[in-house]
C-alpha cells in the first residue's frame, strides 16, 4: 500500500436507479391517502417509458408538453414524477414548456431499469411505504 492511502474504500451507492426508485418512493410516501392518483402517475410514467423504449427514434415519444392536461394531472403535479423522467434522460427545454429526450441521450439499459422499477411500484402495495427516508 502507498503511504497515506487508507484501506477504507468509499463507495457511492447512489446510482441513477436508486434515485429513480427514491423519486417513486417519495411520491408514494407523500400521497399515502390517494393510492389511485399515485398508481395512475406510475402507470402514466410507465407508458412514457415503454413508448420510448419500443420506438426511440419516434420524436413524438421523446417530447412531452408540460402543459398537456393529462400529463399535468397525472405526473406533472408531482415534482418527483418530472425528476424521474429527467433521470431517464429527458431535459427541460423552451423555458420548461417541454420535456425532451435527445436521441443521443436514449439508453436502453436506463429505460429497462425504469420500466422494472415502475412495474414494481405499481404491483407492490408496500412499495415506498416501508422506507424510513423522508
Amino acid at each position: 500500500m502507498l503511504p497515506g492511502m487508507s484501506t477504507e474504500v468509499r463507495v457511492n451507492s447512489t446510482t441513477k436507479v436508486d434515485l429513480m426508485r427514491e423519486c417513486l418512493r417519495s411520491i408514494r410516501r407523500h400521497n399515502k391517502d390517494d393510492g389511485f392518483k399515485v398508481k395512475r402517475a406510475f402507470e402514466t410514467l410507465l407508458i412514457y417509458v415503454r413508448n420510448v423504449a419500443r420506438d426511440p427514434d419516434e420524436d413524438k415519444f421523446r417530447k412531452i408538453r408540460m402543459s398537456n392536461p393529462a400529463f399535468k394531472e397525472r405526473v406533472g403535479i408531482y415534482e418527483q414524477g418530472v425528476r424521474f423522467l429527467e433521470l431517464c434522460g429527458f431535459e427541460r427545454v423552451e423555458d420548461g414548456k417541454y420535456l425532451v429526450l435527445p436521441r443521443e441521450m436514449f439508453d436502453m439499459a436506463v429505460f429497462k431499469s425504469a420500466g422494472n422499477i415502475l412495474q414494481s411500484a405499481i404491483t407492490n402495495p408496500f412499495f415506498g411505504l416501508l422506507s424510513t427516508q423522508e
